[in-house]
């Protein structure tokens, strides 16, 4: 496989939903981004060429994760750290607390040896909560408030693109313009989550560990191991479970709003020492057509 980075600059504030509406995001998961561009392969008439190039694995996503400047954050890796300072209070905290860090900091965050004096993400940006107003014919207007991220200058989202061959690149490269100008998120009606995209040069060390297989493997999207993995891909994993769930965005699939099945997948950080390839997974429930679920893996060797 070969890789590329697509470095994401938000020209708008965006919402990626929570569960409330009056929070929200600064990332959003590979699935989201899979759903996003499968409706803009819709509209497109590429549609089955994107998801026959994505469920043979010739195409695969990574979750949307931070940037500040030309510096690349991953998650946090699921792995027990015994740090110099382990009975300090003040540095347990900092551990915990930590979400994202800087990819050429795995190695000192694995030994205990990280300096979480400074948090890798302060400055990446601020929440707000924004007034909104739902006009309702013959009604009172109704206000509300909507959980909204503004990246600071120099700072947005990557996506890693894994794809096989130049035709899968294209392909994504078509989708993601397309979905520049629609947005992505929530409340893209009032002009959130628009974006401009750059391909971005991977450090030395992403693309190091991007390629190379670990004793240890962090998982970068949302992912589930079909079962004939799921055996394999539990043998000494650490991981957390993550419920993904929403709503079908289709006027086709039913005369009202109809939700999605829920689907429990491995969050990113999960580590593992048996890679897996996951899986496209139909979670439409009555509707007149499949609605897919992206549960794909990407890993970093760690």
């Amino acid at each position: 496989m070969e890789y590329t980075i697509y470095k994401l600059e938000f020209q708008t504030g965006v919402h990626f939903g929570t569960g409330a509406l009056d929070e929200g995001a600064y990332i959003f998961h590979a699935d989201q981004l899979f759903s996003a561009m499968y409706i803009e392969a819709l509209k497109l008439g590429k549609a089955q060429n994107f998801y026959e190039a994505v469920k043979a694995g010739n195409l695969l996503l990574s979750d949307a994760l931070p940037y500040i400047d030309k510096q690349y954050l991953i998650p946090k890796p699921m792995i027990y750290v015994q740090t110099d300072r382990q009975g300090e209070s003040k540095q347990k905290k900092a551990y915990k607390k930590l979400k994202y860090l800087p990819v050429e900091k795995i190695d000192e965050f694995l030994t205990g040896n990280m300096n979480l004096e400074s948090d890798p993400m302060r400055g990446f940006g601020q929440m707000q909560q924004q007034t909104m107003t739902h006009v309702r014919k013959d009604e009172d207007t109704l206000p509300y408030r909507v959980g909204t991220f503004y990246y600071a200058p120099g700072c947005g989202l990557y996506v890693i693109i894994a794809y096989q061959s130049d035709e899968e690149l294209y392909l994504a490269e078509e989708l993601l313009e397309s979905l520049s100008y629609t947005g992505i998120g929530g409340k893209k009606n009032s002009g959130m989550g628009k974006f401009q995209f750059r391909k971005g040069k991977p450090s030395p060390e992403l693309e190091k560990r991007l390629c190379e297989k670990s004793s240890r493997n962090i998982l970068i999207s949302t992912a589930l191991p079909a079962e004939a993995e799921m055996e394999a891909a539990m043998d000494g994993a650490s991981y957390l479970l993550e419920k993904r769930s929403g709503f079908v965005a289709s006027v086709d699939y039913a005369p009202e709003w109809r939700k999605k099945k829920d689907l429990y997948v491995f969050a990113p950080g999960s580590c593992f020492v048996n890679r897996f390839s996951g899986d496209i997974y139909d979670v439409s429930d009555g509707g007149n057509h499949a609605v897919y679920r992206y549960a794909k893996a990407l890993f970093l060797g760690v």
